[in-house]
């Protein structure tokens, strides 16, 4: 599922801090599925809105998971490992190439490679939130107890609904995103990190640990999805379960801890 997806004649190949980033055809194509729903609630069925709301909706995705993924590739080179980033349909990837000062991480060097991509994005959802605070602006803040507990709806409203949308975007898009990133569901950085974590810790069979957690969790978090009327979320977690269940059935036996 979480696979580098093969070349097309649509992609796009540019650098960014010296990074290879290659932007997938399919990754036009994914984002807008994903964000027809909540950009025809704000175009209210003028078709051009819906086109210049859905233009905004690709733009914000598209700078969020590249500021995600150069979490990951640069934090990889902190380490002295090269890597290049690959959007598509399913989000982002940060591959490491085997080239450069050293070609293989130790688990708690994989934990933080694995922690970079949504702290970068949390950071960034921290800087818009003081920008709009100190600009005497309200903050839409996706998840209305905390934003709520914080006082983040106070302050004066946009004028534009156009910059409205492009701020509620943001916001959700990097605090929803690397939150649900980080639920303990390989090969999500999350599930990654109970892995390497565990692995640090010396557990031998913490890639079975990780994937055992991530059949219950991403089992969970589906039937939830599913539930809620969140179909493409529920389809998502139901196919990272799967593929957790299959990593379980293709482990080795059990082994002791170190």
């Amino acid at each position: 599922m979480l696979a580098e997806p093969q070349q097309t004649p649509f992609d796009i190949d540019f650098h960014v801090a010296g990074v290879p980033v290659r932007i997938s055809g399919l990754f036009w194509v994914g984002t807008a599925l994903i964000g027809w729903g909540v950009c025809r609630s704000f175009a209210r069925g003028d078709q051009r809105e819906l086109l210049l709301y859905l233009a905004i909706w690709t733009a914000v995705v598209l700078f969020s998971i590249l500021v995600h993924e150069l979490g990951h590739a640069l934090m990889y080179r902190r380490f002295g490992q090269d890597a290049r980033i690959v959007l598509y349909h399913f989000g982002g990837l940060a591959i490491p190439d085997g080239w450069g000062r050293r070609r293989h991480l130790r688990p708690a060097e994989r934990f933080v490679v694995s922690a970079a991509g949504p702290a970068a994005q949390l950071l960034l959802a921290a800087a818009i939130i003081v920008v709009l605070r100190v600009g005497g602006y309200l903050a839409p803040f996706p998840i209305f107890a905390i934003g709520e507990a914080l006082g983040l709806y106070e302050g004066r409203p946009f004028s534009s609904r156009y910059a409205w949308a492009l701020v509620e975007f943001l916001l959700y898009v990097n605090v929803c995103w690397p939150l649900l990133n980080l639920m303990p569901v390989p090969p999500l950085d999350g599930g990654q990190m109970v892995r390497e974590g565990m692995e640090t810790c010396g557990v031998a069979d913490a890639a079975r640990i990780a994937a055992w957690i991530g059949l219950v969790v991403g089992g969970a978090l589906a039937y939830l999805a599913f539930n809620r009327g969140e179909q493409y979320l529920g389809i998502m977690f139901a196919m990272l379960a799967v593929a957790c269940y299959q990593s379980v059935q293709q482990s080795p036996p059990w082994r002791r801890w170190n």
